[in-house]
């Protein structure tokens, strides 16, 4: 719609995560290095973790791209939705592994005969798991002794999960001790700062096609950081919505007002782009509906003790 407009030969602000939009944050770049570093040495565990919509799963499909390049073989689990025996049959069929039955014994012995043979051949074999935050303890226990497959001296499964900071809680969990005692590297990812975010726009836009004629004013990439937080998906949305009314209005360069009227359509600004979920402990205040239950327990019983005494 915008694109003849604004002079681009692509939409910049797509929400698919195409690693060709991966922009090389300082934090970005030591995820991306520590990643790379911890599979190719060997080191089993390795923990991503970061805020929603950080470019996790971005970061993620560059690093595949690379690992496809280098040979290794790879696994790569995107709906953490799964029971064990799932999770099993995912991984089996993205490693390109046959597998007659289906019982977790045979199963695991196939298993371990391919990544054996890989070992000799020198090659590496990599599981990463996406969205490992809804992961039960079942299936992150079952992960764990995944890391079993093993030599004297290496691992000969490296094992990559990534998500949300409900995962670091997750892992803090006692029954997790023993998975989380096997991390050797973790990673993060964070918001952009306002230059990075400025940096981060104008990067997309050159990706897109831009040429150096102004598509942003300055005061609306300050509203868009006022109102995504720095979260990259968050400002992908303003931006591709400012752009739409931009070109409805027909004017150039896009000004704050309509980043404000996105921010608005979409309530970011009353909700908060990072704000965590939010559960109710056993010590906090009961529902006006519990509430009323137990009083009307309270009075039921009070009236068979006014019965019995008559």
């Amino acid at each position: 719609m915008y694109k003849t407009f604004f002079g681009l030969k692509e939409h910049p602000f797509n929400a698919n995560p195409d690693p060709r939009y991966l922009f090389l944050t300082r934090e970005i770049q030591e995820a991306l290095a520590g990643l790379a570093y911890g599979i190719k040495n060997r080191k089993g565990f390795i923990l991503l973790t970061g805020e929603v919509g950080t470019g996790k799963t971005t970061l993620l499909n560059r690093l595949l791209d690379w690992l496809n390049m280098e040979g290794v073989a790879t696994a790569y689990i995107f709906n953490s939705q799964l029971d064990v025996s799932q999770l099993f049959d995912l991984m089996m069929a993205d490693f390109g592994i046959p597998c007659e039955r289906r019982d977790k014994s045979y199963v695991l012995m196939r298993l371990n005969q391919w990544l054996l043979q890989r070992y000799r051949d020198r090659k590496t074999s990599v599981l990463i798991v996406d969205e490992a935050q809804n992961l039960s303890l079942e299936v992150l226990e079952e992960i764990r002794l995944l890391t079993n497959f093993e030599t004297a001296n290496e691992k000969l499964l490296q094992i990559v999960l990534s998500g949300q900071p409900e995962l670091d809680d997750k892992l803090r969990d006692p029954r997790l001790r023993q998975l989380r005692q096997r991390i050797t590297m973790r990673c993060r990812t964070q918001p952009l700062s306002m230059q990075e975010l400025s940096g981060y726009i104008a990067e997309r836009l050159r990706i897109g096609g831009a040429n150096s004629v102004p598509i942003f004013s300055p005061e609306a990439i300050e509203a868009i950081y006022k109102y995504s937080r720095g979260i990259p998906r968050v400002a992908n949305l303003l931006c591709e919505h400012s752009l739409i009314g931009a070109f409805v209005d027909q004017v150039r360069p896009v000004p704050a007002r309509l980043v404000e009227d996105a921010a608005r359509e979409f309530e970011l600004d009353e909700l908060d782009p990072m704000a965590r979920p939010v559960t109710r402990s056993n010590a906090e205040q009961p529902t006006p509906m519990e509430g009323l239950l137990r009083n009307l327990n309270q009075l039921l019983q009070d009236m068979n003790r006014a019965n019995s005494a008559r």
